[in-house]
């Protein structure tokens, strides 16, 4: 699969579509993706892919087809206001944001709705994690968070990569624990607030540092109509070492989120593809 990812990047075009479980290019004439830092829908789909292998079985033109054999639209060809992606994402949805690992990072506040990883498919993680809140919990392990146990889903070797991280940061804890604890939680099977979509900590996939010095874009205190200003002052340090293990930061978001950090390793791999071909 890697190879047939190279080639879909050395040509910087084609529609990925799959022949007997292998992927295949097949020209799409007239568009290119060369410009610094564009990552094609090929190449997001072929991340996503690898992301969730054993659960994401193949790519077809039209869908992704799951390891128990249900199929899951890319692309349902209806324009979208923001809020409609955030309500009712499809596959395209929900990679079309590019997220900017460390090092591809604008100055100043996100462009106003630039939310990557926010707009999720629930069909997709309830097919990966599990579709009710029993299948999640039979799933659940406890990490140790700096002497306080985390749940969260054992899937991926997720816990394993968040003691990772715990590992990285422990030798300045000195410095950051004003950062790191008391978590401010991991699994929670409910719905984001003031929605009736679930929450990614309902997957087990996400965990809050200490909110005593984190902002979330709820609590803003803005003028009607103004634009949401965040004011972060975490390390990048601690973010840097999230990243490494698959993990995005809600501090990169327009709706910021600066506690919130979620497993997906597929947005992790597609900003590390624009990375190397220039942010």
């Amino acid at each position: 699969m890697r190879a047939d990812r190279t080639t879909a990047r050395r040509t910087g075009r084609g529609r990925l579509s799959t022949v007997g479980g292998a992927a295949c290019v097949v020209s799409l004439a007239g568009q290119s993706f060369a410009l610094a830092g564009e990552i094609s829908i090929e190449d997001r789909l072929v991340a996503l892919k690898q992301a969730y292998s054993g659960y994401v079985k193949d790519i077809t033109p039209t869908h992704i087809v799951m390891r128990d054999g249900s199929t899951i639209l890319t692309d349902d060809k209806r324009p979208k206001s923001f809020s409609e992606k955030l309500e009712n994402a499809d596959i395209e949805d929900m990679l079309s944001q590019v997220y900017p690992v460390v090092g591809c990072e604008k100055p100043g506040n996100p462009r106003v709705n630039f939310d990557p990883g926010r707009i999720r498919n629930e069909r997709f993680f309830k097919a990966v994690y599990g579709h009710v809140k029993s299948n999640v919990v039979r799933k659940l392990v406890n990490v140790d968070w700096f002497g306080q146990d985390i749940k969260v889903n054992g899937a991926f070797g997720l816990p394993e990569k968040l003691a990772a991280v715990v590992e990285e940061l422990r030798p300045n804890l000195a410095t950051l624990k004003q950062f790191l604890v008391p978590s401010a939680g991991g699994f929670n099977w409910r719905p984001i607030a003031g929605t009736d979509r679930l929450s990614a900590h309902s997957f087990g996939i996400a965990i809050d540092i200490s909110s005593a010095k984190t902002e979330y874009w709820r609590w803003a205190k803005s003028p009607a109509g103004a634009k949401l200003k965040a004011r972060n002052v975490l390390p990048e340090e601690i973010v840097a070492a999230f990243e490494r293990h698959g993990f995005i930061w809600g501090g990169k978001w327009y709706h910021f989120d600066t506690m919130h950090f979620e497993y997906r390793p597929e947005l992790i791999e597609i900003g590390r593809l624009a990375k190397e071909r220039g942010c």
